[in-house]
């Protein structure tokens, strides 16, 4: 794995799930992963609910749009996220692949949609611990002994 990890988030259609994990992931990452979206038969506009939802917790979703799975994208990923893509999410060999099964929002109410975004970040959380874990913690050095009186 590179020294800033690659992720893609992969979904049919490349307007719900898997924009809420690129904007979720490249927020949390805070520019330590480089993180790209894209879809095996992109769609036409991103999720209104799901815009809103991000939109809510005060992330940009402005520049969000479908994007076509390319063999670049998955070719230069560490990590390929499969969110109910099947067998139209091709196999790259030496890829670590995660599958995300989770509901799509497509058609359902801002309500209905939340707990999905949530469970998404909750994923998204996990995910950038493991990849962006450090040395392990050291135990904390002795509290210096005071002079005696």
């Amino acid at each position: 794995m590179s020294d800033t990890p690659e992720i893609l988030v992969v979904c049919t259609h490349n307007a719900g799930r898997s924009v809420a994990a690129r904007v979720l992931l490249d927020h949390h990452g805070a520019g330590r992963v480089v993180v790209r979206s894209a879809g095996s038969a992109p769609g036409d506009e991103i999720n209104p609910a799901v815009a809103q939802i991000l939109t809510e917790r005060g992330l940009d979703v402005s520049k969000e749009f479908p994007k076509p799975l390319t063999d670049e994208a998955a070719r230069s990923a560490d990590v390929i996220v499969t969110m109910g893509c099947g067998d139209a999410c091709p196999v790259y060999p030496g890829k670590r692949y995660l599958d995300w099964d989770l509901a799509d929002p497509a058609g359902r109410p801002v309500d209905e949609v939340r707990p999905i975004v949530d469970e998404i970040d909750r994923r998204a959380h996990a995910l950038l611990a493991e990849l962006l874990a450090t040395e392990p913690a050291r135990a904390p050095a002795p509290a210096p002994r005071s002079a005696p009186s």
